[in-house]
């Protein structure tokens, strides 16, 4: 008598149904449960998911794009292999809690730039703080007013706030700008505020 399939079998990790990790901007997020981060003939192996819906990856040493790897669960291993080889690569790794907290951080360890810690010291100073400052917040308000314009469709509140982007260049102190910035941001919000918020059925 032939035999039958009684339980079809749940699809293993390592198959082709598998969804792959792709480091974005140098990041790759694990979350789930059951995460692997371990080393195999040379190369990084991470998997996470959950339950039979599983994602994974395989990064050789060369070409690989990973610049920080994020862990949010409290589920899995981590081998300290895996730790050695994310500190030849100069990679970084945090695991956090589902709230945000930190749990664990490494970092790559680099040379102390004397001249930079010097710069950094001096900013005040030198003016570098305000134009750093400038520029940090008008690109936020650029920012804002392309969404008031192309996503909002409220014309009059982008308006509003290129005005006071306007403003940035004449801005002599921190203070002015943090006052540019929180009425550009009031502005902006006032224009979300109408809006209907919708979730999804499964994230209510």
């Amino acid at each position: 008598m032939a035999a039958t399939e009684n339980v079809r079998q749940l699809q293993q990790s390592h198959n082709s149904a598998a969804r792959l990790i792709v480091p974005r901007h140098g990041v790759a997020t694990l979350f789930g449960f059951g995460i692997q981060v371990r080393v195999d003939r040379g190369h990084l192996l991470l998997e996470d998911g959950i339950g039979p819906n599983r994602r994974c990856a395989r990064l050789p040493r060369v070409g690989h794009g990973l610049r920080r790897l994020v862990v949010v669960s409290s589920d899995g291993i981590v081998s300290l292999a895996a730790l050695r080889w994310l500190s030849d690569q100069k990679a970084s790794f945090a695991m956090l809690n589902r709230d945000g907290s930190v749990l664990i951080t490494t970092g790559p360890a680099r040379s102390s730039d004397a001249r930079l810690r010097r710069s950094q010291a001096l900013a005040h100073v030198s003016g570098a703080a305000l134009r750093i400052t400038r520029e940090l917040v008008r690109q936020k308000l650029t920012g804002q007013e392309l969404v008031a314009r192309s996503k909002l469709l409220d014309a009059t509140t982008a308006d509003t706030i290129a005005t006071f982007s306007a403003e940035l260049p004449g801005a002599e102190n921190t203070a002015s700008i943090r006052l540019i910035e929180a009425q550009a941001a009031s502005a902006y919000w006032s224009a979300w505020r109408t809006l209907p918020m919708t979730f999804p059925k499964t994230r209510r």
